[in-house]
């Protein structure tokens, strides 16, 4: 079954609780919590004082996205915060099966993730350590953005590898999803769609979410 994480980049942030809460109750799997820097993505969210809080308001699955330089510095304060999986960029971190490991030691999903221009060939050493691969449909940093067609094809090679290899990693797809784009994410082998705009855009969340997850 297709899994649905709404990215709270969408979302009205200064009624995060709230807006967690709605997207629960329309049917979401998980929610998607995206932690930029400013270093090693244009932009700058939120933090672990903001998940921690978050946490003691909501009982959802906790989607983290890194998208932080040097990620092994912070991975176990976010782990710490309340993140239930901890996907960080396989571009800004030095020993990746190291710190996959390290967050499997403690119970939590760990996610390695691809920009769009990096060959997707570069994950494979690590699926056998990680329990998702997220592919970046678009360039990290901003919401709203259409999806890169070509990455389609990198869902499509990577799901291959994996089954080729008797693995049940879990491929997630960020950027650009919504109702048009999703059939052929889904028809590429993709387990979890990344939602903003088209969930929290929409004024029945509940019907925005069930297009998504049955889009083939």
């Amino acid at each position: 079954m297709i899994r649905i994480s709404p990215s709270v980049l969408s979302a009205d942030l200064s009624d995060l609780a709230n807006e967690v809460d709605n997207i629960q109750k329309a049917g979401a799997d998980m929610v998607h919590l995206d932690v930029m820097d400013g270093k090693f993505v244009p932009n700058i969210t939120f933090g672990m004082p903001v998940i921690e809080s978050l946490r003691k308001r909501s009982n959802m699955i906790f989607d983290v996205h890194l998208m932080i330089d040097e990620p092994e510095k912070y991975a176990m304060r976010f782990i710490e915060a309340g993140s239930d999986i901890l996907t960080f960029h396989l571009e800004a971190c030095r020993e990746p099966i190291t710190l996959l490991d390290d967050i499997r030691s403690e119970g939590v999903m760990a996610g390695i993730s691809v920009k769009p221009m990096t060959p997707i060939e570069d994950v494979y050493q690590y699926l056998e350590s990680c329990d998702m691969v997220l592919v970046m449909t678009v360039e990290p940093g901003y919401g709203g953005q259409k999806l890169i067609p070509e990455t389609v094809e990198k869902v499509r090679k990577l799901k291959a590898e994996i089954q080729n290899r008797g693995l049940d990693t879990l491929i997630q797809v960020d950027g650009g999803v919504n109702s048009d784009t999703a059939p052929q994410l889904i028809d590429a082998g993709a387990d979890i769609l990344v939602a903003g705009s088209s969930v929290f855009g929409a004024q029945d969340r509940g019907a925005a979410i069930n297009a998504l997850r049955n889009a083939y």
